[in-house]
């Protein structure tokens, strides 16, 4: 834990372009560099270092950042081994800060069970050298294709026969036998007596994402009934150090090429990874034994939003495919579908064909979700019509899971144009959907703060340790409100500390004194409770003012949202602090005013524009409404669309966009 004194003397003298310049070579414009992005491929350079804001920004891919957000997106590297690369570079003692008797204890406990593992590993590596493991384990892998090389580099192993090789060596050696069971490694029964929890078995060693050991996959090399009997696959159970749902297989060895390529490729086994990760294909992971989570989609976003599923061609490869894509949808991220030949599997597809060869076909055969489906579906539904409704319906439910408005709307288009259905219709049918999904989250927050309240009787509101958002987040993004949260947001970003001073006859002076940018925004959005639809921009929103509230100055608390660990939150400070920056520098030139001058003109219009932009998206939604609504219902919505043009124009109005009759 390093201190926040020390952690701000490492920032005080860390300069992003000496940092940048480590990793890329940097070309010097003015008071700011170029250079080609280290992050996609370009020949052109658009990623600008800008060392008085310390800031770095890709205009191509829209990687945004500071010197600590680079080494984390660049090297990978945690917050905390980024701060540490700083101060060593900038020659900054680092005294952490002295933990309780707890902590100590929570630690070393910790480091005992990552220990007992790296020892398991080193024994069953060990063991696939020698005697029975070299006769079958080794010869095991080897007859699937895997090279010597590749079977040291992912620690293959081999668990001996004798039900307590394992327990028995550890124990020797001096491991304590709590932490042998804790780990799953051994298993105690009711006697007593200790055994091993992997025996004749092939293994695969599970690592974290920063490379330590934490789990392991055992396979049994037997066949038919046998196998059946003792299952085929035994896993390590969850402990401390390992929760199945939150880890992917060889993700630490895949990282840093996904992250490069931009690019996951999902698949369902462990001999699936090893055989594309030989051929070379790194950018591969597959779940750990279980069916695909939440949380293990979210670990894959920290390194790219695409993903594409290449699950086996059976009937339960297509249904764990299908689910695979509801879940990477709802996270926000880009999935394609990959179907194999018949009787092939990632592994045999590999073995039998060059790494080109693999790679054009993915290209060639990767589609989008509403293909996928189709393909799987469409021809055994034939003209039966009931089918095919319910095959459109189940797509329109699937398009109904992305959060994002534009991608939404382009599906949307894509599913109505494939299936030849009106658009309306299955926008109807995403609507209703969306509503569910919405009121069954809402039931669910009560499930769960239901019993907490009744448990504890009546509370009284008191201010929280941990910050909670300013208003209820709202379900959906809309890409037509989009450019107006990102123009309010840039202004809190780049002049959030500046005041507003109106003059006395102005509609907004406050007599009480003058408010700044941030509060005048946030009162301006909280009297109508509004909050920003766009994920991204809202989660900035509540960083922003969460630091504000605790009393931080602007320079604090951009410089914490860059150096977060919240890449998307830092990326969209960047760019909107960096645009609103170049975008008033440009209109003080043409304009000849002063900064305060100019504020007090635009913020208030920037809101003014944002509700034009709220009426307007009602509207929209009213007019999709009104031909399908029975007749009593078409009259209010004649009545509210009335009242919506009113306020549009009284706001235009004061925009100066109209005059007044």
């Amino acid at each position: 834990m390093i201190p926040k004194e020390t952690v701000d003397q490492i920032l005080d003298a860390t300069r992003i372009e000496e940092v940048v310049g480590d990793f890329v070579t940097l070309k010097r414009q003015g008071g700011s560099y170029w250079a080609c992005c280290p992050f996609h491929h370009e020949k052109s350079p658009s990623f600008h270092v800008v060392p008085s804001r310390g800031i770095y920004k890709c205009f191509g891919c829209g990687k945004a950042g500071s010197a600590v957000g680079f080494l984390m997106d660049y090297e990978r590297m945690s917050y905390g081994e980024a701060l540490k690369y700083l101060a060593d570079k900038y020659h900054i003692e680092v005294h952490e800060k002295e933990e309780t008797a707890e902590e100590i204890a929570a630690r070393q406990h910790n480091e005992s069970l990552h220990l007992v593992s790296d020892f398991a590993l080193e024994f069953f590596r060990e063991q696939l050298k020698q005697g029975e493991g070299r006769a079958v384990g080794f010869q095991y892998f080897r007859s699937r294709g895997l090279l010597d090389e590749t079977i040291e580099q992912y620690g293959l192993g081999w668990a001996p026969s004798t039900r307590d090789a394992l327990t028995t060596a550890a124990l020797e050696k001096g491991y304590k036998k709590e932490y042998l069971v804790e780990t799953g490694l051994s298993s105690e029964w009711e006697d007593g007596s200790v055994h091993d929890r992997f025996y004749d078995r092939v293994i695969f060693p599970i690592h974290s994402v920063s490379g330590r050991v934490i789990a392991f996959g055992g396979r049994t090399l037997k066949s038919g009934d046998e196998a059946k009997k003792i299952g085929k696959y035994v896993n390590s159970k969850e402990s401390e150090i390992y929760v199945k749902n939150r880890a992917l297989y060889a993700l630490w060895q895949g990282k840093n090429e996904i992250a490069r390529q931009d690019k996951c490729i999902l698949v369902e086994g462990y001999l699936d990874v090893l055989s594309m990760h030989q051929l070379g294909m790194k950018n591969v992971v597959a779940s750990c034994g279980t069916s695909l989570t939440e949380e293990q989609v979210r670990l894959i976003k920290r390194f790219t939003e695409n993903v594409t599923v290449i699950y086996d061609g059976d009937s339960a490869g297509i249904h764990a495919t299908l689910r695979a894509i509801n879940l990477i949808l709802k996270e926000g991220m880009n999935v394609k579908a990959v179907l194999l030949p018949d009787g092939d599997d990632p592994d045999s597809f590999s073995q039998k064909h060059t790494l080109e060869e693999v790679r054009s076909f993915i290209e060639e055969h990767e589609v989008d979700f509403i293909e996928f489906k189709a393909a799987q579906q469409l021809d055994p539904v034939g003209d039966d019509p009931l089918a095919r409704a319910n095959l459109i319906n189940d797509v329109a439910d699937t398009v109904a899971l992305i959060p994002d408005g534009v991608k939404r709307a382009v599906f949307l288009e894509a599913a109505a144009r494939r299936f030849r259905v009106d658009e309306d219709l299955l926008q109807a049918r995403i609507r209703v959907t969306r509503e569910k999904i919405a009121s069954e989250s809402r039931a669910s927050v009560r499930r769960e703060e239901t019993p907490a309240a009744s448990e504890s009787g009546p509370t009284v509101q008191t201010p929280s340790a941990s910050f909670q958002p300013r208003r209820q987040d709202p379900l959906v993004s809309d890409p037509l409100l989009a450019p107006s949260e990102e123009e309010l947001l840039g202004f809190i970003l780049a002049d959030g500390m500046e005041p507003l001073a109106f003059e006395s006859d102005s509609e907004f002076y406050d007599p009480e004194g003058a408010q700044n940018v941030a509060e005048f925004i946030d009162a301006a959005l909280g009297a109508d409770q509004i909050v920003f639809s766009n994920e991204a921009f809202r989660r900035t929103y509540d960083a922003y003012f969460e630091r504000y509230d605790k009393g931080m100055d602007q320079e604090q608390i951009l410089r914490e949202l860059l150096d977060g660990e919240d890449r998307e939150v830092a990326a969209v400070t960047a760019r909107c602090a960096f645009q609103k920056y170049e975008i008033s520098v440009k209109n003080f030139s043409s304009a000849l005013t002063a900064k305060a001058s100019w504020l007090v003109i635009y913020v208030p219009k920037a809101i003014l524009a944002y509700h034009i932009k709220r009426l307007e998206g009602r509207q929209n939604a009213l007019t999709r409404e009104l031909s399908d609504a029975p007749v009593e219902r078409q009259v209010e919505i004649m009545a509210e669309m009335g009242k919506i043009n009113s306020l549009i124009k009284r706001i235009n109005i004061k925009l100066g966009r109209i005059r007044k009759e």
